[in-house]
């Protein structure tokens, strides 16, 4: 949702995209503070600063492709897949049950659908927009499943 929130106030110049992006830069923290309590600190760090990096790169992507830097923007996407690399490379080290290439293919498509979501938005697509969003919706309701499937069959919960 903060993604959402992020790519709505950069495409139309909102006043609040200050304080949107400091509250989806808050995400990785988040998710680390969940992650802590099952893989301590050094593994919920790495989480914490991969997934920060996910969000800077996406946010110089959006800014590249509303500027009309095309350069930039391939640049910025090529770095978005290789984080997502090193995000599923992490997962699948630190949990048995995760796929390292499950984990890749989720995230590839979560990038993709989210560049279209932008694109739509940057080129006032609403409808596809809106309809691009409830597939990352449904994307991201998948792969939080198979994060805590994942976490609850290590753990035995």
């Amino acid at each position: 949702m903060w993604t959402r929130s992020f790519i709505i106030s950069t495409a139309a110049n909102l006043a609040d995209l200050d304080l949107v992006s400091q509250r989806l830069l808050r995400n990785p923290m988040d998710f680390a503070n969940e992650l802590r309590r099952f893989y301590g600190e050094e593994k919920a760090n790495k989480f914490e600063q991969l997934l920060r990096q996910h969000f800077i790169i996406a946010a110089n992507l959006v800014n590249s492709a509303k500027a009309g830097n095309t350069n930039a923007a391939n640049e910025a996407r090529t770095k978005w897949y290789q984080n997502a690399d090193e995000i599923a490379t992490f997962l699948a080290t630190i949990n048995p049950y995760w796929s390292k290439t499950r984990w890749q293919k989720m995230l590839y498509d979560h990038l993709n659908m989210t560049e279209n979501e932008a694109t739509y938005r940057l080129t006032s697509q609403y409808a596809k927009d809106i309809a691009e969003y409830q597939k990352i919706e449904d994307e991201a309701l998948m792969m939080a499943d198979y994060m805590a499937e994942g976490i609850m069959k290590q753990f035995k919960i």
